[in-house]
């Protein structure tokens, strides 16, 4: 599966060539940026993310084995729907809150560009039913399903005009 690649150099601290392969998003961006910098990460800053510098640096620590998504609706962008998703290694479960929208299932291992979705293939159902739950239940858990409404600001990106 081709990922989206970060760069990183560090001369001293990050061998030439290393790659790492456990899913790190950029939410550990931050933290890993003071960890390298000897800078402990404030409680107050609430941050999800976690150092990957260990990896960096050719070490390992304990890591997550999957990912969760959420986008919740905006006001300004009112065409995208609220979208929850949980990646693990193999498989991605996308959880679609529209009307218009098709709940979806991949299987990275055989189609990592995901254009073959298999909500609706019987031998998948048992995994998109486990992934479908410990999506919701992590949501429930971290607050995620209390979806606030914000107060209307700026322009909605549907009733722009073309101004010339």
């Amino acid at each position: 599966m081709k990922d989206h690649q970060l760069l990183a150099y560090a001369p001293g601290m990050i061998e030439p060539g290393t790659r790492i392969t456990q899913m790190v998003q950029n939410i550990d961006i931050a933290p890993t940026l003071l960890d390298a910098a000897g800078i402990e990460t404030p409680p107050s800053a609430k941050m999800d993310g976690r150092s990957f510098l260990p990896f960096l640096s050719g070490g390992s620590t304990p890591w997550r084995d999957h990912i969760l998504y959420e986008y919740h609706w905006e006001w300004n962008f009112p065409a995208t729907p609220t979208v929850f998703a949980i990646r693990t290694e193999r498989y991605k479960y996308v959880f679609y809150h529209g009307v218009w929208d098709r709940d979806g299932f991949y299987d990275l291992q055989t189609d990592p560009r995901e254009r073959y979705n298999l909500i609706d293939v019987p031998s998948c159902q048992d995994q998109v039913q486990t992934l479908r739950e410990r999506l919701f239940d992590e949501l429930e858990a971290s607050g995620g399903l209390n979806i606030r409404v914000q107060r209307p600001l700026g322009e909605r990106l549907d009733q722009r005009k073309n101004r010339r």
